[in-house]
């Protein structure tokens, strides 16, 4: 089994902001040029790996496309105030964990990044009432420790402002850190581009890391328009279980992956997957998403005539805050069925594809 923590901590240890993916970019293609056939990056920076099929005729021969996307949730310089930075956010940040939260300012005037930390005035300070409970993102800001002087000469307004925290290895075989959604995913992807080194599979594979999926889905639309593959997965995370987190949408780590059931997913690929899981014995649990499933699946279902899309999670706790939390084993499972899907299409798959 690969060892996928040390590529794991490197890639959820470096930036790579919605729109500003480039720092974790480079780390991802250096390691999948030797996992794959030809690797490019898309007019708007999404990564393509492809993996040959043994098919003969590059024109007839069918395609998986496997969606990771590599950008992160974070903040924004929004102004700058006595040399204190009051931010806003890129994607879905929780200000309620922000106060304490150490982050690093990518100082544009300077080129240098910069230590802080995510502060709050005193509750006398705040308007009336703006100081009972979770203090609202507008009246937070980046304490750096530089003057207002200096702040001035390094920092402009649009720099970004990622979450500084380190990976930390858990008891009980989990890892903790900031961007572990979606870059837990990219390692299973990897993961299973390593297993696909040791079997044969008839289709060619495409691995993607895209951009900006937590803004805009741009790197969805885009690559699988320029790819046009005959399937897609997008493989995402989902709610973990935690305290007050135990009805049907939290599932438990450690305890496998889920298999996405709605709008966005076709039901013969769900069956297929289902059945792969079960004859390898990897646990799975099906999830109801009955609308949105707030993944790059919503993009590339919908993209040039429809493509067949189905949707993989791997469980973890506190989403978009940073310290999420995600059991290894459910990225090893989550790697190998991929590659266990892979190599169980067979050649004709695509006419076998039925809505009932």
């Amino acid at each position: 089994m690969s060892d996928i923590l040390p590529f794991l901590k490197s890639i959820i240890s470096v930036a790579g902001l919605s729109g500003h993916e480039a720092p974790v970019a480079t780390l991802i293609e250096q390691k999948w040029t030797p996992l794959v056939d030809e690797i490019s990056r898309s007019r708007l920076g999404s990564i393509h790996g492809l993996k040959t099929g043994s098919v003969s005729g590059k024109a007839s021969r069918p395609s998986v496309l496997i969606a990771t996307h590599m950008d992160a949730i974070g903040l924004m310089v929004s102004r700058i105030v006595d040399g204190f930075l009051y931010v806003t956010n890129i994607g879905g940040v929780d200000s309620r964990v922000l106060p304490g939260t150490p982050v690093i300012v990518h100082a544009s005037g300077s080129g240098e990044e910069l230590y802080g930390v995510v502060v709050m005035p005193p509750t006398n300070l705040l308007p009336e009432g703006k100081g009972a409970g979770a203090v609202a993102l507008q009246y937070l800001f980046v304490d750096t420790g530089f003057t207002p002087n200096e702040v001035s000469k390094k920092v402009c307004i649009g720099d970004r402002v990622a979450f500084g925290t380190e990976p930390v290895e858990m008891s009980g075989g989990c890892v903790s850190g900031h961007t572990l959604d979606n870059r837990a995913s990219v390692a299973a992807l990897t993961i299973c581009l390593e297993e696909l080194q040791a079997k044969s599979h008839a289709w060619d594979v495409w691995a993607l890391a895209s951009v900006q999926e937590e803004e805009t889905f741009a790197g969805a639309y885009t690559s699988t328009y320029q790819i046009r593959p005959t399937i897609a997965i997008a493989l995402d995370m989902t709610f973990g279980k935690g305290t007050g987190s135990t009805d049907y949408s939290a599932f438990p780590i450690g305890k496998g992956v889920t298999l996405g059931i709605g709008p966005s997913m076709h039901p013969f690929l769900h069956k297929r997957f289902k059945e792969v899981a079960e004859r390898v014995e990897i646990p799975v649990k099906d999830e109801a998403m009955p609308q949105y499933s707030s993944t790059d699946a919503d993009a590339m279902q919908l993209t040039a005539e429809g493509i067949p899309t189905m949707v993989i999670s791997i469980p973890e706790r506190y989403m978009h805050t940073p310290v999420e939390l995600v059991a290894l084993k459910d990225i090893q499972r989550a790697g190998r069925l991929l590659a266990e899907f892979v190599a169980s299409l067979e050649a004709d798959f695509i006419n076998k594809i039925a809505w009932d």
